[in-house]
């Protein structure tokens, strides 16, 4: 057994479930960090670990950040993560899901009815959530309802990348900065397309062969670099909507960029790493409340009335005005903006 209150990842989680099944080889872990504001919400990922440790280790990464994620967006739920482990197929990549799969995990999420409420994460395609829609209440993120969340969480960095523009250079025109995406998946392309007809220059990498190619037939004039080559563009914005861990020591000193503002979760290696970004005069939005569209269309689905269309389109629009109180608050205190945003969240979750 793992010890979990050892890993560095622990941060006073209230529930961390082990899910298994041997005839379907369902594994994995569900996390719920916490619950003061309501509810757990969080999607389920479906990814390749190198071990249990590893897929426990992003669980509660993930919860975490969902708990810091509902708090700054205003939305009365609390942070909770679902992390299945793939097989690997024959070049490497995630294992394909049969409904047998979808049917154990199911009923693993029954157990925690009105407890946990899980939707779309990395793996988990629009046909997964239609048939685990089917199995269990725990699912939100329904297309027939809200639709997926991406169109969403990229428009919601779309407007946090406005608001650090506006911060920085004075205004918040998008028009001719030059703005380097890594990852072209789902929410990365919606940026770019918001990006590009807004009359930015869009760099980008993607190791989907195929995704690289949608991306140039709809934007011409897209460039697309390797992903080793994507940090030492010149630009005036990164936005990381791969998998985290982009931002350390080694990598921020290759950024040119005057902001970095993306859709990947938990882009920071460590804590300190905000800190290095501040000292290197890089204006830093956190993941957490940049990418929040996702979460605020797909909580809507709880609210007593039903989902609201307009109603979410407000409250991701109002994501602009978070960044821009955050940053404000940052330079008055003389603070990252992570810093900051984290007490923001710990002053919230411990009432």
């Amino acid at each position: 057994m793992i010890a979990v209150e050892g890993l560095p990842e622990f941060d006073e989680h209230e529930l961390i479930a082990r899910i298994f099944d041997k005839k379907t080889g369902l594994r994995g872990y569900i996390a719920i960090h916490n619950t003061t504001t309501g509810v757990a919400v969080g999607g389920t990922r479906f990814a390749h670990y190198e071990s249990e440790e590893d897929a426990l280790r992003d669980a509660l990464r993930l919860s975490r950040a969902m708990t810091y994620k509902c708090a700054l967006a205003g939305v009365p739920y609390g942070g909770g993560k679902a992390v299945l482990i793939a097989a690997a197929d024959a070049k490497g990549s995630p294992a394909h899901k049969s409904k047998e799969y979808l049917q154990a995990y199911a009923g693993r999420l029954s157990a925690l009815a009105a407890v946990f409420y899980t939707g779309e994460d990395v793996g988990i395609t629009e046909e997964d959530i239609v048939t685990l829609s089917t199995l269990s209440k725990n699912i939100i993120g329904r297309p027939s309802v809200g639709g997926l969340p991406a169109h969403w969480a990229a428009q919601s960095v779309y407007r946090s990348i406005q608001a650090a523009l506006q911060h920085v250079y004075g205004s918040e025109c998008i028009n001719g900065r030059t703005i380097a995406i890594k990852g072209l998946g789902n929410v990365g392309i919606n940026l770019a397309k918001m990006l590009y007809d807004a009359g930015a220059q869009i760099i980008a990498a993607e190791i989907d062969e195929g995704k690289a190619r949608q991306a140039t037939h709809e934007m011409p004039g897209i460039i697309l670099v390797s992903p080793d080559e994507i940090m030492l563009q010149e630009m005036d914005v990164f936005a990381p909507c791969a998998l985290g861990g982009d931002l350390s020591p080694q990598t921020i000193s290759k950024l040119s960029a005057k902001i970095v503002c993306g859709a990947a979760n938990n882009q920071l290696t460590t804590a300190s790493d905000g800190d290095l970004l501040k000292k290197e005069g890089i204006t830093y939005v956190p993941d957490y409340i940049a990418n929040a569209g996702g979460l605020i269309t797909v909580v809507d689905e709880l609210h007593d009335g039903g989902y609201n269309r307009a109603r979410v389109a407000h409250r991701v629009d109002d994501v602009k005005k978070t960044v821009k109180n955050l940053l404000e608050k940052s330079d008055e205190l003389d603070l990252p903006p992570s810093r900051v945003a984290d007490d923001m969240v710990q002053k919230l979750v411990s009432k």
